[in-house]
């Protein structure tokens, strides 16, 4: 028994010296980082599955250890960075166009789509899909905005008096309802609130997983169904998420079908062509619009995508297009309760350009939102909904104090740039007026990146920010928000997106008009 524990012992000792005074090791000797455990590293700091600890212990080995740290999970070093300069050269590389090993964790769930596919896939994906926020489609999708936004505020209305609004299911359901309507062409009006309800809470156990794998790399995808607690976890949310849209996917083909395709056949083969083709189609109307799902069933006609490839998009799309937008809307509504200044004269200003339309906005109006949209930017710089992202490197890349080791995973703390001093004075507080033209016109391009930047950009930022622009300007019109949670109580939590870990809320306070 001792000699084998003593060979056990040995194999250890090699184990840690050959990952971590190899090469990569060698390099990132000297970048700070909180003190690793031989083969453990720091592991151990983040095993809590709490996910406000998570955030918290993530918040402060990025204050401690600035503006670059490294960590050590196993055998895997992990280099944290957020300083501007650093994030410029990160995101502006094409050494680090490959998305890092947190990503594989989605993969159960979004395969290789838009936001995880890497290579020649990703580029043609991108090809395909941009057409489909191309500006004159913008405008189409702004129609049914408005409308929904619109419906909502009614019901809201009938309500009453003063009322209570959790204000992250609130903004959840209008943003679920629009991406489906606008990108994929379907309705959720037939589907039942519950698997509605259903499909946005298998999104928050699909995060639950993906964090609690962070910090355990050995636990790979083909172990997943073997883990009880875990494993269960995420195969009932995948059953939950890929059922809701396949429901949507099969509704669209069914549609398509019913009119012998004549709409897809209109369709170009090449995507560049397509976005005018489709902007241009005014005869379509309402039930016939295309949508974003539309050039995917096109191109599967031509052969350049498959039902898989289809199912991927439609996965990425339907949770990017309304969980992000939905939390960025409900953070902006929670800081304009707790600043009223700044919530009266954004309504000040919705109020003038309402009056002047009729109570009409379109795609153009919007740009006279000034003021709005620059509580809406305040907002994503203090809660970028997507806090991090992560880059593997394919080459050694130098960034400002230190050169990174080809095949190392670099995180990008949004949440940390969007409150380095430097750029930010007294970061913590809410000024919109940080975004005026003579505040911004010297700060560092990569001081604010709340949609990422570089060739992976969000593909879809003109269309988040048209929406999110339409929907809180027509609460403001109708409503004075005021506060019932306090900011400062507020506890955050690590996941795909940031999330509070309570409800967050505000009272809606009709507003009376002869």
């Amino acid at each position: 028994m001792f000699h084998v524990l003593a060979f056990l012992v040995l194999v250890l000792v090699i184990f840690h010296i050959c990952t971590r005074y190899d090469r990569k090791g060698r390099m990132l000797q000297s970048v700070p980082c909180p003190k690793p455990y031989p083969i453990l590293g720091n592991t151990l700091m983040f095993l809590d599955p709490d996910l406000c600890n998570f955030w918290r212990i993530t918040r402060k080995v990025t204050e401690q250890f600035r503006p670059v740290s490294v960590l050590w999970m196993f055998t895997s070093a992990i280099v944290n960075i957020h300083h501007p300069d650093d994030v410029e050269i990160l995101l502006s590389s094409n050494k680090a166009i490959e998305k890092g090993f947190v990503y594989n964790y989605l993969m159960p769930w979004l395969k290789t789509g838009l936001l995880t596919s890497t290579g020649e896939k990703w580029r043609n994906r991108r090809k395909m899909l941009t057409p489909a926020f191309h500006f004159n489609i913008l405008k189409k999708y702004m129609e049914i905005t408005e409308k929904e936004g619109q419906k909502s505020i009614d019901k809201l209305k009938l309500r009453g008096n003063d009322f209570v609004v959790d204000l992250v299911e609130l903004s959840s359901k209008y943003t679920l309802n629009i991406i489906c309507e606008s990108a994929m062409g379907v309705s959720l009006d037939t589907i039942d609130n519950k698997e509605l309800d259903r499909y946005k809470k298998a999104i928050h156990e699909i995060g639950i997983v993906t964090v609690y794998r962070t910090p355990r790399p050995y636990v790979t995808n083909w172990m997943m169904p073997f883990i009880y607690k875990i494993g269960s976890l995420q195969r009932n949310a995948l059953k939950t998420l890929h059922n809701f849209t396949a429901k949507i996917i099969q509704e669209r083909k069914d549609y398509h079908k019913s009119t012998n395709n004549k709409y897809l056949n209109g369709l170009s083969e090449e995507c560049e062509d397509s976005g005018a083709k489709l902007a241009d189609d005014d005869s379509i109307g309402r039930k016939k619009r295309m949508a974003m799902l539309d050039l995917l069933l096109a191109a599967q006609r031509n052969g350049l995508i498959d039902d898989q490839g289809i199912e991927e998009e439609v996965d990425t799309f339907t949770f990017e297009g309304h969980d992000t937008t939905g939390m960025a809307m409900s953070y902006t509504l929670f800081l304009l309760a707790h600043n009223q200044e700044a919530q009266e004269r954004a309504r000040l200003e919705v109020t003038e350009l309402l009056e002047k339309k009729q109570e009409k906005i379109d795609i153009a109006n919007l740009q006279e939102l000034y003021y709005l949209e620059r509580c809406i930017k305040e907002s994503l710089r203090l809660y970028p909904p997507v806090s991090t992202i992560l880059r593997h490197t394919t080459e050694d890349i130098q960034l400002k104090n230190i050169l990174v080791p080809a095949n190392t995973d670099i995180i990008v703390h949004f949440y940390d740039t969007h409150r380095e001093p430097e750029y930010w004075p007294d970061p913590e507080k809410f000024d919109p007026d940080r975004f005026l033209p003579e505040n911004s016109r010297n700060r560092h391009p990569f001081a604010y990146v709340p949609f990422s930047a570089g060739p992976r950009n969000c593909i879809g930022q003109k269309f988040a920010m048209m929406e999110l622009k339409s929907l809180i300007a027509r609460i403001l019109y109708d409503f004075i928000l005021e506060p019932i949670d306090r900011l400062e109580d507020m506890q955050l939590q690590a996941d795909i997106v940031i999330r509070p870990n309570d409800p967050i809320r505000a009272r809606f306070v009709p507003i009376r008009r002869e």
